[in-house]
């Protein structure tokens, strides 16, 4: 098998990491969640007030601290996956929160917050054999990677997984607040200026509206199996 670039893109709760950290920790590839890298930065700017009353973004703040935001990926000995880092905290559950769901658009469709990113992601994924799923990692982060896979589903299913996924962390949750949440973001995601979410011309498209875990692993190995071999 020679080693690839595997990109994983698509909309919001979807499934996009679970695909990804499976197949990572299946084929020996190093995984990295890049929205969970924008939520990080989210949480970061709740916690030190850089939001307005409004919702609004205190923007040139938040640009002159981006140099104080260091974000990491450390393997949970437990789960066998990756957990992410925000200046040396563990925020794995912190940044799945409602809050930062709510705000985590807005911040990612910042181009000096994209391109701070952007240029770690890069990075991380210069010697190949890594798996990286997000909104823009098969049109501006990794453009010539050798497998790429846009990922959909309904908006009432991801809304119902999202419901689901909370549920089980034991944290509040609403349907309708959270199908609400995801219709925005999908608008967001599809319309900011800054790389905004679409399909490269070459990718696969995966439905998974219908699908188990089990089998979209299945069909997503396979899609690996026919690049690698």
């Amino acid at each position: 098998m020679k080693k690839i670039t595997i990109a994983i893109d698509g909309f919001s709760s979807c499934g996009k990491s679970t695909m990804a950290k499976d197949l990572a920790k299946e084929i020996g590839y190093i995984y990295v969640d890049t929205g969970a890298m924008y939520r990080s930065v989210t949480l970061y700017a709740l916690r030190h007030n850089l939001f307005n009353a409004d919702g609004s973004i205190r923007e040139e703040e938040l640009k002159a601290q981006m140099k104080n935001i260091n974000i990491s990926f450390q393997l949970n000995k437990t789960t066998g996956k990756p957990d992410i880092f925000l200046n040396g905290e563990n925020v794995e559950k912190d940044i799945r929160s409602m809050e930062v769901s709510s705000h985590v658009s807005p911040i990612a469709a910042l181009p000096f917050v994209r391109a701070a990113l952007v240029a770690q992601q890069q990075r991380m994924g210069a010697g190949k054999g890594i798996v990286m799923d997000g909104r823009d990692i098969g049109t501006v982060v990794f453009p010539d990677a050798e497998l790429k896979i846009f990922v959909t589903a309904s908006a009432e299913v991801r809304a119902q997984r999202r419901y689901d996924e909370l549920k089980a962390k034991g944290m509040e949750a609403n349907f309708n607040d959270i199908l609400k949440n995801v219709e925005e973001r999908d608008y967001i995601d599809s319309h900011r200026a800054t790389s905004p979410l679409r399909k490269a011309p070459d990718a696969i498209e995966l439905d998974n509206s219908n699908l188990t875990i089990a089998q979209q692993q299945q069909w997503l190995y396979e899609q690996y199996r026919k690049v690698a071999e």
